[in-house]
């Protein structure tokens, strides 16, 4: 379990920091756009327009969302275990949690 919530903490460290480091370079560079030809950064904004959230789901998931998402957790367990970051034992263990 250790060995997955360190995995899982490292995946969302590295995400946000990319998002974090993603934003900045599009803030400045639209910056720079701006500065050099006023026409040019209208464009960006259109291009680049914030897209609207994704809608809540409607219902309860079905089966066939409930057995795709347990085997995107087992892939994703498989994948820590390939990495080194789960021993054998964690990986037994998380697949029977997972499986129930």
């Amino acid at each position: 379990m250790p060995g997955l919530l360190r995995g899982v903490a490292r995946t969302a460290v590295v995400a946000g920091t990319a998002t974090a480091v993603s934003n900045r370079v599009s803030r400045r560079q639209a910056g720079r756009w701006a500065q050099q030809d006023p026409e040019r950064q209208v464009a960006y904004q259109q291009d680049v327009a914030p897209t609207p959230a994704a809608p809540a789901p409607a219902g309860p998931p079905s089966a066939a969302d409930e057995m795709t998402s347990k085997i995107d957790q087992l892939k994703q367990l498989g994948d820590l275990k390939a990495q080194g970051v789960l021993t054998d034992e964690e990986f037994a263990a998380q697949k029977r949690q997972v499986l129930g």
